[in-house]
């Protein structure tokens, strides 16, 4: 007890702090689960369709800050710099080895400075895709009731 006592004390005095959550935090390019608004994966970045969605919905990652994987040698990332500067929203490009470039690895985060405890973060989860009008006009078609199936037939 004493020991683990005066080791905290001398790695206090050194200014060496235990890091909370160090899984997390390699995960989410050192910030917390915790404080993620939107995450797209290095996988999810390649796809046309989920960078746009992101890029549509910049506006509303104003007062966050986008951190961006340092190993992706790509043109999004240009195109979110240029977005970030034109709304004037802070970035981070993480090069130390929470940048992983595995296909589920984190590419873009957007992140609170403290906790905002969002349920769902993926891009996919955030901002779901529209759905195509045909189903979404089946959808709003209100169904008839049993009393009108019954005195009216089935149409």
């Amino acid at each position: 007890m004493t020991e683990d006592l005066n080791t905290r004390v001398s790695n206090a005095a050194q200014g060496i702090t235990p890091q909370t959550k160090p899984d997390e935090r390699r995960r989410f390019l050192g910030s917390l689960r915790e404080r993620v608004l939107v995450r797209m994966t290095n996988a999810e970045v390649q796809d046309p369709k989920l960078t746009s969605l992101f890029l549509q919905h910049f506006k509303d990652y104003a007062g966050y800050n986008i951190l961006i994987n340092g190993n992706l040698h790509d043109n999004f990332v240009n195109q979110v710099e240029t977005y970030c500067s034109k709304y004037e929203t802070s970035f981070t490009i993480v090069n130390n080895e929470t940048a992983k470039t595995g296909p589920d690895d984190s590419a873009i985060l957007v992140v609170a400075s403290s906790a905002i405890n969002k349920m769902r973060i993926e891009i996919s989860q955030v901002y779901p895709p529209e759905m195509p009008k045909a189903q979404l006009a089946d959808i709003n078609q209100k169904k008839a009731g049993f009393w009108h199936r019954l005195f009216h037939g089935d149409n």
